[in-house]
């Protein structure tokens, strides 16, 4: 039977995948997006798990929260990568110090 250890070890693995993302890949802006969600994931598994566990719907109410959250920053985060490709051509985030604004 899949108890609670198993998903809180599928978190930790996630939410180190994106970290590892996010130390590894720091050039291209768009790997940094996709590392970002899979910590937000890593996190929303984290509270279903505990919220079925406890049997409480508060974790999965916050889970709807951020699952919220994530959809709006990565509307706004690739809507201001588009924007930035078509300035720079280029998704490189070594090259943002170079904007001016």
């Amino acid at each position: 039977m899949i108890g609670i250890r198993h998903y809180l070890i599928v978190s930790a693995l996630l939410f180190t995948l994106g970290l590892v993302g996010i130390f590894i890949n720091r050039r291209n802006v768009i790997t940094i997006l996709m590392a970002i969600e899979l910590i937000l994931l890593s996190v929303n598994i984290n509270f279903i798990a505990f919220s079925s566990s406890l049997h409480d719907l508060t974790g999965q109410v916050f889970a709807m929260f951020i699952l919220t959250v994530a959809a709006a920053e990565a509307a706004v985060g690739l809507a201001i990568v588009v924007l930035f490709f078509r300035n720079m051509r280029t998704v490189a985030a070594d090259e943002a110090s170079q904007m001016k604004g």
